[in-house]
């Protein structure tokens, strides 16, 4: 590869044929249920989140119910997640903002999405992304993070720098499915504790890979 943004085209491309079609596993019936999902999601699995958000959803359907809702009462349904106190406070709030500020749907820009309590730059990528296919940027997890500076691609280990990498080598056109399949690739493949290299697809240009 002549430079990182060759070798980028040609990993984003493999991904692709990889991991077609790249989506949240954080089951959702529509973009509130996402965008709740993705706020409980921070320092927790989603396979956790998956376990509490049914009684959740039945509990509290929309973002209105959600916005008249007691903090504790939530507290009671998301107990499992870690950090659940900070998070049902956070989940009132931003259904109480939604309602006010923007009559009870998200607003599709990364901007507003941002002012919302519990929703940070990853948190709105994801949403964007997965909701209303839209990239404005690139999700960085700690699988991303790790990937990332396995392949090369980086050398930070903040998630701004390391966005600001993978946007400025990545082709706009491939960020939306980079994104997930990363974290596909991350949580199933190359995983912390034993990267499966022989099955990886990327392990003939990965200068990480065991060959």
């Amino acid at each position: 590869m002549e430079n990182l943004n060759e070798k980028a085209e040609e990993i984003a491309r493999i991904l692709e044929k990889n991991y077609p079609n790249p989506k949240t596993e954080l089951v959702h019936a529509n973009e509130y249920e996402l965008a709740v999902s993705v706020v409980l999601s921070a320092q927790t699995t989603d396979k956790k989140v998956n376990q509490v958000t049914p009684a959740l959803f039945k509990e509290y359907p929309t973002w209105q119910v959600l916005s008249n809702a007691e903090v504790a009462d939530v507290a009671n349904f998301i107990r499992q997640v870690n950090f659940y106190k900070g998070k049902a406070q956070r989940l009132v709030k931003a259904a109480q903002r939604v309602v006010a500020e923007y009559e009870g749907v998200l607003p599709h820009s990364m901007e507003s999405l941002m002012t919302i309590p519990g929703i940070a730059r990853k948190s709105a990528n994801v949403i964007m992304q997965q909701a209303w296919g839209i990239a404005e940027g690139i999700v960085v997890d700690t699988h991303v993070i790790r990937v990332s500076n396995k392949l090369g691609l980086t050398i930070h280990k903040d998630p701004a720098k390391i966005e600001r990498d993978l946007m400025n080598i990545f082709p706009r056109k491939y960020w939306r499915n980079i994104s997930s399949a990363l974290v596909l690739h991350g949580r199933y493949i190359c995983i912390a504790r034993k990267p499966n290299c022989g099955e990886c697809c990327l392990n003939k240009i990965c200068p990480s890979a065991f060959k």
